[in-house]
């Protein structure tokens, strides 16, 4: 099943193909640093009407041209291994160059499963096997420095994302979002963005980043700044009707309240206020144009 995560898992090497040359360097793999890279399409679809489509496929092209190719695994799949190997040939067969396979995982035994080689024949004569390159909790940096989180903004997001079920994500977080504080805003909320869609499978994480968005990263205008900001000018309309309603001296019940307080519409919230100014009780700041009690 497709969700945040996953596409954050494999997309952050659409967006940042040149993480892969820091995630090789972290798995001690000698890969050479490409001269280009090309996002290719990724419909493995044959002329059979079977649909195979590898998450994200990529043509680093130099001294030695290979493809990669992405995929985000979020849990144990017994039938993930022949899918890959079909992805695996296909492509080498379609593009006649090397290929490899990335998997992205955010939990240990997940990824300790992914990286196990892989025999699809018979024991007497394994005609097969491949072994997919696994980066994960396992053996991802975790990058709590700001000084190296901005040396290298996309592998510190991938630490950020692959570690979101660590218990320690926090000082991951915040030393991402230290070293986004001095860069441009068209790096910075992609980052922003890939991060928060790779954190949204774990609450506390997700709102550790959040918090650490409304606080560090206030300026920014990325979707999830401005929703931030949102939430804060909801809340404090929320504050100011229920301010004014008890200075009044009327009686606020807890339908009413709660009423007020779930409301997410700015405009609402400013007509509530006007009429909390004039209205006879509580419950006459909803009554106008249709609206009921």
């Amino acid at each position: 099943m497709v969700n945040s995560p996953h596409e954050a898992m494999h997309r952050i090497f659409q967006e940042y193909p040149g993480l892969f040359t820091g995630v090789s360097k972290v798995l001690g793999l000698p890969f050479v640093q490409p001269t280009s890279v090309t996002v290719l399409p990724t419909d493995l679809t044959e002329i059979q009407p079977v649909e195979r489509r590898v998450d994200t496929l990529l043509r680093f092209d130099g001294a030695e041209p290979m493809l990669l190719a992405v995929e985000a695994q979020s849990e144990k799949d017994p039938n993930k291994p022949a899918s890959w190997a079909y992805y695996l040939s296909f492509v080498r067969a379609k593009y006649k160059i090397p290929v490899l396979l990335l998997v992205v995982c955010q939990d240990r035994a997940t990824a300790e499963w992914a990286a196990q080689p892989v025999s699809l024949g018979p024991p007497q004569w394994p005609a097969l096997t491949f072994r997919p390159l696994v980066a994960g909790p396992h053996n991802m940096p975790v990058i709590t420095d700001p000084h190296e989180a901005r040396a290298d903004l996309a592998l510190a997001t991938l630490s950020a994302v692959t570690h979101a079920k660590n218990p320690d994500v926090g000082g991951i977080l915040k030393a991402l979002s230290t070293a986004l504080q001095d860069v441009p805003e068209a790096v910075a909320d992609p980052i922003i963005e890939f991060t928060a869609q790779g954190l949204s499978g774990n609450r506390r994480a997700t709102q550790l980043w959040r918090n650490l968005m409304a606080v560090d990263l206030s300026f920014y205008k990325s979707w999830l700044s401005e929703e931030i900001r949102d939430e804060g000018r909801a809340q404090r309309g929320a504050e100011d009707i229920l301010l004014v309603l008890e200075a009044r001296g009327l009686d606020v019940s807890d339908e009413i309240r709660e009423r007020i307080t779930a409301c997410d519409d700015p405009d609402l919230l400013r007509r509530w206020l006007t009429r909390a100014v004039t209205a006879p009780s509580a419950e006459e700041i909803f009554t106008d144009a249709g609206e009921d009690a």
